[in-house]
């Protein structure tokens, strides 16, 4: 890989700046407006771009370091610099790098150590201290897997295809892919590819689903014809998958405080074909009253650190802490207590987030289920990070 094209350094710089110093500007977000503001530029390009700008973020708590100083508006090209100079990056020497005093960053470099654990895997001090406590001697092999690009993952839409079907549809595109064991309806790419320009995406023969999240669907065991209420619809992944899983039979009430989230999922079912979503927005109590002792399944995709998927979000880490970890436990206590009544007796749901962390995972439901003597825990499933995909937590509990 090599930067040796000024305007794709400026682009890199300004979202960057975008990314790091403006509120609420999420980074996949930021590189998407970007690359859709650069029509010409070719896939190497983008590709360049899109590595370098994500690494950055990253790293970067150990570019800092490399630095000696934190990131500010005024250095982000010393950043990247030092980015360059770290992952032996071949750059043609631009203007604006003039006036950076690069002997200082290739002394540290030279040393090849770094002080601490956080600078090392690139972290808050405060999120290396939870992991640890959460995880103990495990936390930094999760970090490790962490720190890599995530790999490209698809849920076959079985309402119009099958694995193999779409495999070789993909490749009459260009695109190689193959079908992953233990995981029926997900197909992983060779290499990043943009899939969304392909005529496969536009007529709704798959979604990206990552293949820990593909669990939570299964694990659900839904049915034909069964009434089936996804509590934190959002954009509707999840969703989706489940009107596939029931073959477009049945209902399934999809919720969520935002309408613009279930605006995006009405779109997507629409593509995909799946006509059995009714959404409906949480404008307040009554919506979740009316759904008390209705539902067959439920299933609570509850809000969460995030901390399982930091391969695709590397960003989160920077703008969350451990006063919104506690805060966000609370919040999934009062969803699951609240949510769980939409459920008829017999019914199962699915708690799930995707964080690593026990407190708000396998601790979450022994509190909720110590509370609540009449619902009792089918199972629980764990994937980590380190096991090659996001890091998910699943939880199938029973209202007896």
């Amino acid at each position: 890989m090599e930067l040796i094209h000024r305007n794709l350094l400026i682009g890199i710089h300004d979202s960057l700046q975008e990314t790091f110093f403006e509120d609420r500007k999420y980074a996949d977000k930021v590189i998407e407006r970007l690359l859709k503001s650069h029509k010409k530029w070719g896939s190497e390009d983008r590709k360049v771009v899109s590595e370098i700008f994500y690494n950055i973020i990253r790293w970067k708590k150990r570019l800092e370091y490399y630095m000696g100083e934190g990131v500010k508006p005024t250095n982000v090209y010393k950043m990247i610099i030092a980015y360059l100079l770290w992952s032996k990056t071949h750059y043609k020497k631009f203007e604006e790098f003039d006036g950076i005093k690069v002997a200082d960053i290739l002394t540290k470099l030279k040393k090849g150590t770094v002080p601490t654990k956080a600078i090392e895997h690139s972290i808050p001090d405060w999120l290396a201290e939870t992991l640890e406590k959460e995880l103990g001697k495990n936390w930094e092999r999760e970090m490790l897997a962490l720190n890599e690009q995530a790999p490209t993952v698809l849920r076959t839409n079985t309402l119009k295809t099958t694995p193999r079907e779409l495999i070789a549809d993909l490749n009459d595109e260009n695109v190689e892919a193959f079908t992953i064991k233990n995981y029926p309806d997900a197909v992983q790419l060779a290499e990043k590819k943009n899939v969304f320009l392909t005529s496969a995406f536009k007529d709704g023969l798959f979604e990206v689903q990552d293949a820990s999240s593909q669990k939570i669907g299964e694990l659900l065991d839904v049915k034909e014809g069964m009434r089936v209420v996804d509590a934190c619809a959002g954009a509707g992944g999840k969703t989706l998958h489940l009107a596939a899983l029931m073959k477009n039979k049945g209902q399934i009430i999809a919720l969520d405080i935002y309408e613009w989230k279930l605006a995006e999922l009405k779109r997507r079912a629409k593509r995909a074909g799946a006509h059995n979503i009714e959404a409906r927005v949480i404008s307040d109590n009554k919506v979740i009253k009316r759904l008390h002792e209705k539902a067959d399944r439920l299933l609570i995709d509850a809000p969460c650190s995030g901390l399982g998927v930091l391969k695709r979000n590397p960003d989160s880490k920077w703008k969350i802490d451990q006063a919104f970890i506690d805060r966000i436990k609370g919040e999934q206590q009062q969803i699951l207590q609240d949510y769980s009544k939409i459920l008829k007796k017999g019914g199962q749901m699915i708690y799930a987030t995707c964080s690593i962390l026990p407190s708000e995972n396998n601790e979450q439901v022994k509190t909720f289920l110590k509370n609540n003597p009449d619902f009792s825990l089918v199972k629980d499933e764990k994937t980590m990070p380190s096991e090659g995909y996001d890091g998910f937590y699943m939880a199938l509990i029973k209202r007896n």
